[in-house]
């Protein structure tokens, strides 16, 4: 199986889309019979005394080098083989009855592929027999600016969260340029799914819950914590996985259930956490209602106040209703989140700011203008910020 055909109901993320030669290790298949595979993303750090230009290069030559290096090591062929060019592969063929094969789509070469990197190509899979993660540990993970991601592509909407988005590489990008904010911090992710951001807080904060739905994406979740103990601790001890659901108003605390919270987890969440984190994961109007419904209620319920950062990608398509492209889902976001800052409720406040994207980029990806970045402040509301209501209601209480 050396091509992927993807059916047209299926959505399929740009970081795989747009890679250009990429070839991605399919490793095993999940509970759902899904292909899962494996991908290792270069960190490049320290690197603030090059220009961007210097930068993007390094990060090309970086990300090929370590691609290179990882299929080497599983003895996997050049789409090239031992003789000949990929310009020499594209000469027509004949097969076994003699009729004339021509190959239509002939693959570019390394230096055409560098400048053509928003071209669409079909991946090559390469499969692995054995337990991938008892091989990657058994070699060894020490390499800090390394992260390996198992992932699916090309899922229906209800498992995008499967995949690798751009916009859990912009707020991994945040984090790793002001560790600062993060350093010692108790670290909640609402909507992890692969725990890429969850991984990456790892390495400079305290404690993470990484949060999710479905038992699948939770189990591949764990499994990309013990691939990256470098970043994450013996064990993945710095990150534990648990589920949250949005749609419901409690934490699942089944013990039959894994995945599922103690009732001391709960306590620590509200006590410790200083940092919520959420990428990408406004795609759709009802879990963006339900996404707020849930900040609301956890930030109430903090004995610290909290920072969060959002990170969202804007896509535009053409809609029926307003008969011109458009881009309702990030619409339905600025709204939701407008409602938040407007909330007067005399316990806590929220404030909201756009963060400009001017700090370094450290994972090769596509930067592109429709990504944003959010922080919201959330805070016990102070007594001038109380609405007249309330404050009449406390003078009824104390004259009482």
């Amino acid at each position: 199986m050396d091509d992927l055909t993807f059916r047209s109901d299926l959505v399929l993320s740009d970081v795989h889309l747009h890679t250009p030669r990429q070839r991605h290790l399919m490793v095993r298949l999940n509970a759902v019979g899904q292909p899962v595979f494996l991908s290792q993303f270069k960190l490049l750090l320290d690197k603030s005394h090059l220009s961007s230009e210097n930068k993007e290069r390094d990060f090309k030559k970086e990300n090929v080098r370590h691609q290179n290096k990882c299929l080497d090591g599983l003895n996997a062929e050049r789409s090239t083989g031992k003789e000949g060019s990929p310009r020499e592969e594209t000469a027509a063929l004949l097969d076994e009855d003699g009729d004339l094969e021509v190959v239509r789509k002939p693959q570019l070469l390394d230096a055409e592929a560098e400048n053509c990197s928003r071209d669409k190509v079909c991946p090559i899979i390469l499969t692995r027999g054995g337990n991938v993660l008892e091989e990657e540990e058994e070699q060894g993970n020490g390499c800090s600016d390394l992260v390996k991601i198992e992932h699916t592509m090309a899922t229906p909407l209800e498992d995008v969260g499967k995949q690798v988005w751009r916009g859990a590489f912009l707020l991994a990008d945040y984090i790793l340029g002001k560790p600062d904010l993060f350093k010692d911090r108790a670290v909640l992710e609402l909507g992890g799914g692969v725990g890429l951001v969850s991984i990456l807080a790892a390495k400079a904060a305290q404690s993470v819950y990484c949060t999710d739905v479905g038992e699948d994406l939770l189990d591949m979740c764990e499994r990309n914590i013990a691939l990256n103990k470098q970043c994450t601790g013996p064990a993945g001890r710095k990150v534990k996985v648990r589920v949250l659901d949005w749609l419901k108003d409690e934490f699942c605390m089944d013990p039959d259930a894994r995945h599922s919270w103690s009732e001391k987890e709960i306590a620590e969440l509200y006590d410790l956490t200083t940092v919520i984190l959420a990428a990408d994961v406004f795609y759709d109007d009802d879990l963006t209602d339900a996404f707020f419904r849930t900040l609301y209620r956890i930030t109430h319920n903090l004995k610290n106040p909290c920072t969060v950062y959002l990170s969202i990608e804007k896509r535009f398509n053409f809609t029926l209703r307003h008969m011109d492209v458009a881009c309702e889902a990030y619409s339905h976001f600025q709204e939701t989140l407008n409602d938040l800052v407007n909330i007067k409720d005399g316990k806590m406040t929220y404030t909201v700011e756009s963060l400009p994207l001017s700090f370094p980029q450290h994972i090769l990806y596509e930067r592109v203008e429709e990504l944003e970045l959010w922080k919201i402040t959330a805070d016990v509301a102070s007594e001038r910020s109380r609405p007249p209501e309330t404050e009449r209601r406390q003078e009824e209480l104390c004259t009482e």
